[in-house]
């Protein structure tokens, strides 16, 4: 097991030794982000801003006109919180070369509470013309996501997470940018989903399949440019959709998912995350169960719709 933010770290410092434009920059919490890792075994490629995230991503552009390609890493709460109009004037609004590895995104910061939980930095980063997001769930999509971010000429935002998770997906897996993965064929439900809540969809299909039910998950781990073809096909192939998040309702995929739908292929949909508010301080899975993002809850939450 491994979060995605330390999957993040390694493969930044295995990205470094095969394109030297690389560069990392860090607002005082490289042991957090794991880019501690870089930053040891190429400590001239790596800056460490302090608590000044505005100035990171200001510093970020800057490097960017000069031919680099910064990782710029931070809590997803203070990236996109504290530094929007540098994001927004600074890098989006040139197009320049900037990716933003934003991590402890979600409820599942944990016990660091409402205040450290982005919650809305979906909601915030797509909205800006040229940003590129993505949302990778394990080891594996997680480092395919850093290396598509290093080949992408233009801003990204990579949303990454605390806790340390199972791979849902193996070495020979194939990702492509703006092209969902479908796991399973299941035609009663689907769980559109990506993150960390892809692994809770996978506890609650498992559940639905003992009683019957047939379900199947569509990773959305690219946000934006969102695959409409995978969502519409889905819609039309399954008899109800559920959209799962660790993020506010509003704006999040569930938004996303209903207009793609609402203007190709009108379907009722669900939508399960945080219904918005602010979260709390507790335990991460503990949290995931208040909120009912957890296996059970979401399968609960599927039976009901399905008795309905």
């Amino acid at each position: 097991m491994i979060a995605t933010r330390e999957s993040y770290g390694k493969a930044l410092a295995e990205l470094e030794e095969k394109n030297k434009n690389i560069v990392v920059l860090d607002a005082d919490l490289s042991s957090a982000t794991k880019t501690k890792e870089f930053a040891t075994k190429f400590p001239d490629k790596f800056i460490n801003l302090g608590i000044a995230e505005q100035d990171m991503m200001a510093t970020a552009a800057g490097l960017a006109t000069c031919g680099k390609i910064p990782f710029a890493s931070t809590f997803a709460v203070f990236a996109t919180g504290r530094a929007y109009d540098q994001i927004r004037n600074s890098i989006c609004y040139p197009n320049l070369n900037v990716k933003i590895a934003a991590t402890h995104a979600g409820i599942t910061v944990g016990e660091d509470g409402a205040t450290h939980q982005a919650l809305e930095d979906i909601n915030i980063v797509k909205a800006l013309p040229n940003m590129t997001v993505l949302c990778p769930c394990d080891d594996i999509s997680t480092k395919w996501a850093i290396k598509k971010a290093s080949e992408i000429n233009g801003p990204v935002y990579i949303r990454l997470t605390r806790p340390k998770v199972e791979n849902v997906y193996d070495e020979n897996e194939i990702f492509e940018l703006d092209k969902a993965k479908v796991i399973g064929d299941g035609g009663d439900i689907a769980f559109i989903t990506n993150g960390i809540t892809m692994h809770e969809c996978i506890k609650a299909k498992d559940i639905l399949k003992e009683k019957g039910i047939n379900a199947r998950i569509v990773d959305l781990h690219t946000i934006k440019p969102v695959d409409k073809q995978t969502i519409i096909e889905t819609a039309k192939q399954v008899k109800h959709i559920i959209t799962v998040e660790d993020h506010n309702i509003i704006g999040g995929i569930g938004s996303i998912v209903a207009d793609v739908l609402a203007e190709e292929y009108p379907t009722k949909i669900y939508k399960i995350g945080i219904n918005d508010e602010f979260g709390k301080s507790g335990k991460w899975n503990e949290l995931l169960t208040y909120y009912g993002l957890d296996g059970n809850s979401i399968a609960n939450k599927a039976m009901e719709i399905i008795r309905k």
